[in-house]
């Protein structure tokens, strides 16, 4: 442990993504951790100037902290490996694989797991137009740009009419768009340390789903650790988080997030390989169970 405390450890937070906000309070948590047990440590707030940032601060490790783009996306793990710089959570290809929704979907799907009805749209080399004419889609669905975290430009679809207004709201934050089949059920999620599933945790929000509001306003949303289900369907959605965990090469902390059917049906979502570290956060909740 000594030869461990030692090391200095660079929580690298904030950023310049959309979560900056959250990736602060992230990164404030885990310094004050690693402090609680004596371990050296540094915070850095991350800009564009990060190499510089990195010369001014010769950290032994870095500890990422970092929410969305830039930062849970592989560009900081790249930048960390350039520099010779051992880094927590999954590798740069897993954390692009993750990062978007699409692809992951894809990847998950080919291995026999089910995820909700899916449709893709790339306003690089499709016409918005066109595309809303011929979706042929059932309703309600969600739209969501496919590289983006926290439910930002995140909305639920009721009906056609509102189809292209909503996906002009989510192009706002990415050019790459996933239209999901909306699934009625319980929102779990499962998150895995190191190849070990933790306790499911249930999310119960007063708001039509678990959107940004539901996500950081204390009071909108109650969660259940461990989840009230039965033990065979707790290991089933364990199970399959470590599956989803394993087939996208994640290493270190990662959260999986599912919809369970009244039938006991678990449908994929997606998954984070930087689950958030809030005082309202799911991992740290599930780690404490």
């Amino acid at each position: 442990m000594s030869n461990q405390t030692n090391k200095l450890v660079g929580v690298l937070m904030g950023g310049w993504s959309q979560e900056r906000e959250i990736s602060l309070k992230s990164g404030h948590a885990v310094l004050k951790a690693l402090e609680n047990v004596g371990q050296r440590c540094v915070g850095i707030d991350v800009t564009p100037a990060i190499g510089e940032q990195l010369r001014q601060h010769p950290i032994d490790v870095a500890f990422i902290a970092l929410h969305g783009r830039y930062g849970e996306d592989g560009v900081m793990q790249s930048l960390l490996e350039i520099h010779q710089i051992p880094y927590t959570g999954s590798s740069v290809l897993s954390s692009a694989l993750a990062m978007d929704k699409f692809l992951s979907k894809e990847l998950i799907r080919a291995q026999g797991l089910t995820t909700p009805e899916y449709w893709f749209f790339n306003a690089e080399i499709h016409n918005l137009d066109d595309f809303v004419e011929k979706f042929s889609g059932d309703f309600p669905l969600m739209v969501k740009p496919a590289r983006e975290g926290s439910s930002y430009g995140i909305f639920k679809v009721e009906s056609p009419h509102d189809l292209k207004i909503t996906m002009r709201e989510s192009l706002q934050f990415d050019s790459k768009i996933l239209l999901e089949r909306w699934i009625k059920g319980r929102e779990v999620t499962v998150s895995v340390l190191a190849g070990e599933a933790l306790p499911v945790v249930e999310i119960m929000t007063q708001r039509d789903f678990y959107d940004y509001e539901a996500k950081y306003t204390p009071g909108n949303t109650d969660f259940q650790c461990p989840a009230d289900l039965e033990p065979a369907t707790a290991q089933e959605l364990q199970k399959s988080a470590q599956k989803i965990y394993q087939h996208l090469g994640c290493e270190g902390l990662a959260r999986v997030d599912f919809i369970l059917t009244e039938s006991g049906e678990a449908y994929f979502l997606e998954v984070n390989t930087i689950p958030g570290m809030t005082e309202l956060s799911l991992a740290p909740r599930a780690a404490r169970a």
